[in-house]
């Protein structure tokens, strides 16, 4: 056997290198600064070398986890988070991962490897979101070391093969990493990714983005190339060979290393006779040459190689040798041959120890690569459907035998279909939907029987109702079109149906859906779900033909109910808040919502992140308590909600809502910084929802609507410019209503003509719709404040019909608002009057904002000063800037 060369210096990277070391230095400096550093090149630049010589010196004062990503592990959901995190859980009990991980423990666990996966489906964020905590922990505790502190540096190599779990999650952490003392260094082949996922393009180019450093790998020089001729072959070596050894391999470094192993191989002398052998041996470090250097061997050689290279990471020598059919001590002397060929990877320090003999890995990345393409496409099919067996039969979970699933032909095998729906089920408890989403299309190409293909479209649709609402609708359809499906799941994918329309704007048609299905289901619990479905979609919708007569039919349906199930209770909360929305009485309505719940809470079955009904109906419940002043019941709702999500790891849509619905409350009570700190933590989090989301009108709207009390009308200008607020409002309704917020903003800039037309237009929807309540739609008063000088009568009217409907809704804050709003139309004596009434009713209830306001206004009537000290003092305590400004100018005028 022929020694391998010494591994020469690395050469040409001094600035590269430099760079890294200034990241190490802020990293492990005064200020711990972390941060993201990119490497990009061609194959065999040196990357991985470059890398190596970074892991050694970060070794010596942080902490190192370094993995590499490979091509076979590309479906693996989270191969690459394990790699690299790994490593610091593995020599941690169960019990100290909880107290490290805290709450996000049972989320990221199941990703991580840590724990099985649950029965349900894990939200993809709020992973992405546990595994964010478990890494600032990490680089806390590290930081905490009594000996000395380490931070942390994370290594991942060729990350253009990544699985796109753990790829995304390095994409959304690394704007984060700057404020962490953690450092994460990627490295990555461009030229890779011009056939590979369009989102692993996007994800590197954000890292790209956040990275301090972004630096593309060159070939070397013709200088750098002859210095490694003379370290590998000896001085004095000939100029001419050097070039030519250059020329030969375009000074990729691996190509030269690999040309030259060769040379010290064959003792090739480094003279200028030598020099016109270098370009047939060049041929041999490339990936035809690779494969031409393999068949050169022993054939068992070649199975040993190829079933390698099929496994992909993590290679045993006895996996491989089942895989390719040999026996162990065959498969020993033919990994030996490997490794002198430089196929396979030498041993760890030279040796080659028992323990070593166990372990295979490949000399490079490229090899690895060359010899897996270079087995017949119906060789290595059949290799992945044996290591299918293999896996299978060592008692593996299908999420890790459907990566080789996923490479074999259809053959209509039944196991192959329940293994790959076993493993899609696995996939979504993870919280890798796309995952799911990949073995159920592939399960349908198998294919699946006729009656079980309804099956597997279902849960397809149910894959990809989080990623992809019109995917779920195609899927959903068609399931539904075939026979196969239970009663029990056929009114379940109806159902899911609705809310993937719901989700991709669709709302009539989510109604329709539903109400359909509700037809052609017999009387009971199910079909009530359903017309339950179908009044939640309608109630939803920013228009509808004939609001009223869906009013009337809830009514009829649902008042008599006495709540002793589910679907009676989920009627009952529509039954509240389409009559919060109508105005009827504040008590009627809380009545209704408390016969929803079981003592004050959603009853089993109904809950949060139950997934039978969904999270709107107690959402409903709560909307409808916290706008008839039962702020207190709504509070604990929201709050549990709240908690609910976060312990759960919904961090996407619905933590937003929760955030909103707790900022609506706090909206409610006047409590406007409070309001405002959760719609922009929640206008947050929907903004990572992408889109134009409904929650994130939600958030704007109402955070609109706080900072117009708080008085910053810039601020809520800047706001509705950046979301472009406006027509044309979204389908669904709006938290409050949207048209009344942007008429009071406009209003408020001073855009009258504007203002108009947006408030006439709420004027005409909510009076079609039967929707009276003022708290909801206060409309009416910036209507009648803008037409007061043009068209007088009507201003009062409209404020005096506004007072008649606060009156039969009888909520203290509805009726204190409307006296208010009235005195600004009435003769002094009788504005008095009003006034003073008006702060006895608010003065009752939780508004204090608008409490404020009518103290303000009544002081500003009577000229009494201790009137406007009460208003002050309720404002500034209400963070209502605009409104402690006019009482303090109110009190200087007196002086």
């Amino acid at each position: 056997m022929t020694a391998t060369p010494p591994t020469p210096r690395l050469l040409e990277r001094e600035l590269e290198m430099a760079a890294a070391t200034r990241a190490l230095d802020a990293l492990c400096g005064p200020r711990r600064s972390g941060g993201v550093v990119v490497y990009r090149g061609e194959a065999g630049v040196g990357k991985t070398a470059l890398l190596a010589r970074i892991e050694d010196a970060a070794r010596a004062r942080c902490t190192v986890y370094a993995a590499r990503a490979g091509e076979s592990t590309t479906n693996q959901p989270f191969h690459l988070v394990r790699r690299l995190l790994g490593p610091a859980l593995d020599s941690m009990d169960e019990a100290t991962s909880r107290t490290l991980l805290g709450p996000a423990f049972d989320v990221a666990g199941p990703a991580l490897g840590l724990t099985v996966p649950g029965a349900r489906p894990a939200d993809p964020q709020g992973v992405r979101d546990a595994l964010d905590a478990l890494l600032a922990e990490l680089a806390r505790e590290r930081l905490a070391a009594p000996d000395r502190p380490r931070p942390l540096v994370l290594i991942a190599d060729d990350a253009h093969w990544a699985d796109g779990e753990s790829l995304t999650w390095l994409a959304s952490s690394a704007p984060r990493l700057a404020e962490l003392p953690v450092l994460l260094v990627v490295a990555h082949r461009p030229e890779e990714l011009a056939d590979g996922p369009r989102e692993a393009v996007g994800h590197l180019a954000e890292l790209a983005r956040a990275a301090r450093l972004h630096v593309t790998l060159q070939s070397l020089t013709a200088e750098a190339t002859g210095d490694l001729v003379r370290a590998a072959l000896g001085d004095p070596a000939d100029a001419v060979f050097c070039r030519e050894a250059w020329a030969v391999t375009s000074g990729n470094p691996y190509e030269t290393v690999e040309l030259l192993a060769k040379c010290s191989a064959r003792g090739l002398a480094p003279t200028e006779e030598s020099a016109p052998l270098l370009r047939a041996l060049g041929i041999t470090a490339r990936g035809s040459g690779i494969v031409a250097r393999l068949g050169e061997l022993d054939p068992d050689c070649n199975r040993l190689a190829w079933a390698a290279a099929v496994l992909g990471t993590d290679i045993s020598l006895a996996a491989a040798a089942e895989l390719a059919g040999l026996a162990p001590e065959r498969a020993r002397i033919c990994a030996a041959l490997l490794r002198e060929a430089r196929i396979l990877a030498p041993a760890p320090d030279g040796g080659h120890t028992a323990e070593w003999a166990e372990t295979l890995d490949f000399q490079h990345p490229l090899v690895g690569t060359a010899v897996y393409r270079s087995v017949l496409p119906a060789t290595r099919t059949a290799l992945h459907g044996r290591a299918a067996w293999m896996l299978t039969r060592s008692g593996h979970a299908p999420a890790a035998i459907s990566r080789h699933l996923l490479e074999v032909h259809p053959d209509g095998d039944p196991e192959a279909v329940r293994l790959l729906r076993e493993a899609a089920a696995q996939h979504l408890a993870v919280g890798a939907p796309e995952a799911a989403r990949r073995c159920l299309e592939r399960a349908l190409r198998e294919p699946p029987s006729r009656v079980e293909r309804a099956q597997v479209l279902y849960e397809l649709g149910c894959a990809c109702l989080l990623t992809s609402p019109a995917t779920t609708v195609e899927h959903l359809r068609k399931a539904l079109e075939l026979p196969g499906l239970t009663d029990q799941l056929r009114i379940e994918a109806t159902l899911r149906l609705g809310q993937a329309l719901a989700h991709n704007n669709e709302m009539r048609a989510a109604a329709r859906c539903v109400a359909d299905g509700a037809v052609a289901t017999r009387p009971g619990p199910q079909r009530l779900r359903l017309l339950a479905a179908h009044f939640m979609f309608e109630s939803f919708l920013a228009e509808e033909d004939d609001g009223p007569a869906r009013s009337e039919q809830l009514i009829l349906l649902a008042d008599e109910l006495p709540g002793a199930d589910n679907a009676e209770r989920a009627l009952l909360a529509l039954r509240a808040f389409d009559a919060m929305l109508r105005g009827e009485d504040a008590d009627r309505v809380a009545a209704l919502c408390r016969r929803a719940l079981v003592d004050g809470r959603p009853a089993p079955g109904l809950g949060w992140t139950d997934t039978e009904w969904g999270f709107e109906i107690p959402a409903l419940l709560g909307i409808a308590l916290a706008f008839t002043d039962r702020l207190d019941e709504a509070e604990e709702l929201f709050t549990d909600a709240l908690g609910t999500f976060e312990i759960g790891g919904w961090s996407g849509a619905h933590l937003a809502f929760a955030h909103i619905l707790c900022g609506a409350v706090e909206r409610r009570r006047g409590r406007l910084v409070e309001a405002e700190a959760y719609l922009r933590e929640g206008l947050r989090l929907a903004d990572r929802v992408g889109g134009r989301a409904t929650v994130q009108w939600d958030a704007v709207c109402l955070l609109l609507d706080t900072l117009l009390a708080r008085g910053h009308i810039d601020e809520a200008q800047r706001l509705a410019d950046d979301y472009a607020f406006g027509p044309p409002y979204p389908d669904a309704l709006i938290l409050p209503d949207a048209r009344s917020v942007r008429g009071r903003l406009l209003l408020a800039l001073g855009r009258t003509k504007e203002a108009k037309a947006e408030l006439e237009a709420a004027a005409e929807s909510m009076t079609r719709r039967g929707r009276h309540n003022i708290l909801w739609a206060p409309w009416p008063y910036d209507l009648a404040e803008l037409l007061a000088d043009e068209a007088p009568a009507r201003a009062a009217a409209l404020v005096a019909e506004a007072h008649r409907c606060a009156s039969r809704f009888g909520a203290p804050s509805a009726v204190g608002e409307s006296l208010r709003r009235t005195a600004a139309f009435a003769p002094p004596d009788r504005a008095r009057a009003l006034l003073t009434d008006a702060v006895r009713e608010l003065a009752r209830s939780p508004a204090a904002y608008e409490e404020a306001a009518a103290r303000l206004d009544l002081a500003e009537t009577t000229g009494d000063r201790a009137q406007a000290r009460r208003a002050l003092t309720l404002a500034e305590t209400c963070g209502a800037d605009g409104l402690a400004e006019r009482a303090r100018a109110a009190l200087a005028a007196e002086d």
